[in-house]
């Protein structure tokens, strides 16, 4: 067994044993952040074992799991997805680690569910063969769709419905594609697998990985989904579940259809910059917090969409830096969040304001979270949204004019944001008796804070360990006949 089976297989039996061990409730959410740290102790030994100076897969294991229709389980990470497997680790612990804090209730199935999301999440980003992807795929959306169903807000059973049709109609149309393009190609090993001209199939990974992430104009689901369910699920919502959609779009989409990629692009980047605006104007608008940080991941994502399909190394590079700063920085957003509103009991920003007195623990964190998320110089966000915007570049000038508009609205939404809780006029559900954020609090979003500023003060770690320098889509096809 080689490391990336361990990186999958370690979530599902902690989940297993959580599910299966008769302990009380501390106990049973402390064995799952247990296994969240070890998951992230386990990524950090596959960064010793991995050679960033080599594009070609790695740490791979293979074999046939239906053999006459050319299937196997066959997975192995690239540079890019080590980076995105990393993200995913560090954010699921610090939502394992939130919910730990709360207490939330039925903590055998709950925490249960939350090791084997991420399971599945690390399967997603390691997945070498389309079937066992698709498998990956759903198995992520099962303990979602529990997970907000069960322990979301009011107006849960309206959101879990609107997120299963919509994840079920793109994954409907995903295994049509996987199919066609699997038997067209005799594997569905994407390694072995050459490239394709067809432009339905092409069309249908686009749509569901669209829905997934979501951009314009399928992002229907996103606003109910995000404020109705758990804080920490939102988080991962937002964070590193859409990131799924951003592996699909670099491993299969761009990398397998060179053909439609060139005839489609400029329609997706028109697209994906109408999500960054129209997101962004949104966000502004946006009457609570959760709105805002929901509307400004659609802006974020269409913002990624658009550094991948510049199809260079600048744009690539740039997406996956911003896909991992974005991933840290929304996450940590969204578990700040939270904090506002157990201590307020609402998130709605007319009612919010004043916070800042008195409380200087919340006030410094969201204000180094928040100005991070705006993009100024010397941030991880801002590294990654001037390398996309490099990248974009070269497809014409304009589309770099609207990455640049892009970054001066994500500045507006995210001002307005701390301003509304922290500087504003104190509301009506702001007591003297709020407190501070608790110990427990402040480690769990501090250590999302140190990973986001040794990013900023290092982000080549990621963007120059993406793929060796010209080589991103050359090593993702080399292998193929």
């Amino acid at each position: 067994m080689g490391l990336a089976d361990a990186l999958i297989l370690l979530p599902f039996a902690g989940a297993l044993l959580v599910w299966l061990a008769p302990l009380p409730r501390e106990l049973t959410a402390g064995l799952a952040f247990l296994v969240a740290l070890a998951e992230i102790g386990l990524w950090i030994t596959t960064i010793g074992q991995f050679d960033f100076g080599s594009g070609a897969l790695q740490l791979d294991t293979r074999f046939d799991w239906f053999s006459d229709l050319g299937v196997s389980y066959h997975v192995g990470l690239y540079g890019f997805s080590l980076w995105l497997v990393g993200a995913a680790v560090v954010l699921m612990a610090a939502a394992v680690a939130y919910a730990f804090w709360v207490g939330r209730d039925r903590a055998r199935a709950y925490f249960g569910l939350m090791l084997f999301l991420t399971g599945a999440i690390v399967a997603v980003f390691a997945s070498q063969d389309l079937l066992l992807f698709y498998a990956a795929f759903e198995a992520m959306l099962i303990p979602l769709y529990v997970l907000v169903g069960v322990w979301g807000g009011a107006g849960r059973t309206g959101a879990t419905l609107k997120f299963v049709i919509y994840t079920m109609a793109g994954s409907l149309l995903m295994l049509a594609s996987i199919v066609v393009f699997g038997l067209s190609q005799g594997t569905f090993d994407l390694v072995e697998s050459g490239t394709s001209g067809s432009g339905w199939v092409f069309l249908g990974f686009v749509v569901a990985f669209a829905v997934k992430a979501p951009l314009f104009p399928f992002h229907g689901w996103l606003p109910d989904a995000y404020r109705e369910a758990p804080p920490e699920v939102a988080a991962v919502l937002s964070g590193i579940v859409s990131k799924a959609a951003v592996y699909g779009l670099l491993r299969i989409v761009i990398a397998k259809f060179p053909e439609p990629v060139d005839d489609w692009r400029n329609v997706i980047l028109v697209l994906a910059a109408v999500g960054l605006v129209y997101g962004s104007l949104v966000a502004f608008r946006a009457p609570d917090v959760r709105g805002v940080l929901a509307y400004s991941s659609l802006a974020q994502m269409g913002l990624i969409t658009m550094g991948l399909f510049a199809a260079n190394q600048a744009g690539i590079a740039g997406s996956i830096l911003q896909s991992v700063a974005h991933a840290l920085v929304s996450g940590g957003m969204f578990l700040l969040a939270a904090t506002v509103e157990r201590r307020t009991t609402t998130g709605e920003l007319a009612l919010l304001g004043g916070m800042a007195k008195g409380r200087p623990a919340l006030a410094t964190a969201l204000m180094t979270m928040g100005i991070v998320a705006l993009a100024v110089p010397g941030s991880v966000t801002f590294a990654g949204e001037f390398l996309i915007l490099t990248g974009v570049y070269a497809q014409g000038w304009g589309w770099s004019v609207i990455v640049a508009s892009g970054i001066v609205l994500a500045a507006m939404y995210v001002l307005r944001l701390i301003s509304a809780i922290l500087h504003a006029e104190r509301g009506p559900v702001v007591s003297d008796d709020a407190l501070d954020l608790r110990p427990g609090e402040v480690a769990i979003v501090g250590a999302m804070l140190a990973c986001v500023l040794v990013l900023s003060a290092w982000p080549a770690l990621v963007s120059e360990r993406v793929f060796p320098e010209g080589g991103v889509l050359a090593a993702l096809r080399e292998q193929s006949p």
